[in-house]
């Protein structure tokens, strides 16, 4: 089973795509982006998500 929060690679033009269970959220420049990407699928706390290792089920995985 994939991750269900994803941060790719840094893209040629910059920024890292992030999905959500498998569907695309957007292109993160900075920490604030994943954030508010998170926000919109529904964590209210996603703010603080970043931060908790014990969040590891739902905390994002970095890839590249």
């Amino acid at each position: 089973m994939s991750a269900p929060i994803v941060i790719h690679q840094p893209s040629p033009t910059g920024g890292r795509r992030v999905t959500i269970r498998g569907q695309i959220a957007g292109l993160a420049r900075d920490d604030q982006d994943v954030t508010e990407f998170l926000r919109r699928a529904g964590l209210p706390d996603a703010d603080q998500l970043l931060d908790h290792p014990e969040a590891r089920e739902i905390r994002p995985t970095w890839s590249g």
